[in-house]
């Protein structure tokens, strides 16, 4: 204990440089370097005996719950008592011994299996490893492109439906402490399930935490809105288009399935390993049967990049589909006597097909953008311009191999 205070006083009066010329020798300088050596040594050290910790403090609790359950009292002091005992035993330190900067950035450090399994070692680094902001991270990093505002609306949806009725808290879910110890794709799945076993005292996770959301997606259990790109992968007529689907998250083959809603005659289908690559969350908030409101039209020149609705029929959902602004038929294309950015006409052009194909091009009206288009060629809807970079690469790395009919 006294090694991790000196370590950390010793950092923050080191590297306090307003201090240093008034109160220590120059030659004092050189030892900031040193304390920050030895503050990273001991984060270092704590971070691997917490690791050691975590799993034998795992191990004795699995053998001491079936003793405690069978008595009264609370269950989660009783976890307490054992990881106390076990440390007087051997004589070592706890995790909550631990100064609270060390605790909090090693618990930082920790992935979603080791935060699962340092929740079950007691009460209370339960709740620190529950808390919002070590879980936010992980959901940024691996759900932020996937998982937009609609996903949000969804999951608050999702979890009132299945809002324990006999809990005051609005609390979801009946798991035992030792799900925790259980394997990393079980606990999500029970998490997730809402339930975790009958017996023992229970321990419950808030709805509104993100850990609740993050185990409902990584179990798969909660299938969310989102957007497949070239859907129904290999089928030609989908090239370079994002289609709404609901998805679902399968951790053994980490992929994805995407479940199609159905339209006019065509029942609902399924697509299975749906690659992370080919997802984005919806970048409008626009629903698939609704025009979208092109409000970018007064700002397309030749050369921009945007995507547009387009359906087979007023059944269909829309789609999106990318393009470029083309020139009109009577510029000469060169860019100090274009003028078409002045005229009511807008060029829409999808290179992936031949130039002689029906689909190659499409026209708009800056001033008067409906939808237009009929049971042959299908309808095309509201435009949206692409500004960022990513957004454009993407389609790039999905350009088909060959050129299009």
């Amino acid at each position: 204990m006294i090694f991790f205070f000196v370590s950390f006083l010793s950092f923050l009066l080191l590297f306090n440089k307003p201090l240093l010329p008034k109160l220590f020798p120059s030659w004092l300088g050189e030892l900031r370097l040193l304390a920050a050596l030895l503050f990273q040594e001991a984060l270092c050290h704590s971070f691997q005996w917490l690791t050691n910790y975590v799993s034998v403090s795992a191990r004795i609790l699995r053998c001491t719950y079936t003793t405690f359950s069978s008595r009264t009292g609370n269950v989660e002091d009783k976890e307490e008592e054992v990881m106390a005992a076990a440390a007087s035993a051997s004589g070592e330190m706890t995790v909550l011994d631990l100064p609270e900067l060390t605790l909090e950035i090693i618990l930082a450090k920790l992935d979603p299996p080791s935060l699962c399994s340092m929740a079950g070692v007691c009460a209370s680094l339960r709740d620190r490893c529950r808390s919002d902001h070590l879980w936010e991270r992980h959901m940024e990093e691996k759900w932020g492109k996937v998982v937009g505002k609609a996903a949000q609306k969804d999951w608050e949806s999702y979890m009132g439906s299945r809002r324990d009725p006999g809990s005051r808290n609005g609390l979801v879910g009946s798991v035992r402490p030792r799900w925790w110890m259980g394997s990393w794709l079980k606990s999500r799945r029970q998490e997730a399930a809402g339930g975790g076993g009958g017996g023992g005292s229970e321990s419950r996770l808030p709805v509104e935490s993100v850990m609740a959301r993050y185990l409902a997606l990584e179990s798969g259990r909660f299938w969310f809105p989102a957007q497949v790109y070239n859907r129904e992968n290999g089928n030609v007529g989908f090239m370079l288009s994002c289609y709404d689907a609901e998805l679902s998250y399968d951790s053994r083959t980490d992929t994805f399935n995407a479940r199609y809603p159905p339209h006019g005659q065509r029942l609902a289908s399924v697509e299975e390993r749906v690659r992370w690559e080919r997802l984005r969350a919806a970048p409008v908030a626009t629903p698939a049967h609704d025009l979208h409101v092109s409000d970018c039209l007064s700002d397309l020149r030749p050369g921009d990049h945007i995507e547009i609705q387009w359906r087979r029929s007023k059944e269909f959902p829309y789609g999106w589909w990318y393009g470029v602004v083309g020139h009109l038929e009577s510029c000469d294309r060169n860019e100090h006597h274009c003028r078409c950015f002045s005229s009511d006409t807008v060029i829409l052009e999808f290179k992936q097909y031949k130039p002689d194909s029906r689909w190659r091009r499409t026209t708009a009206n800056r001033k008067g953008h409906r939808e237009e288009g009929n049971e042959t060629d299908g309808f095309y809807g509201g435009i949206r311009k692409l500004y960022k970079k990513d957004e454009i690469s993407v389609w790039r790395q999905l350009w088909p191999t060959e050129v299009l009919q």
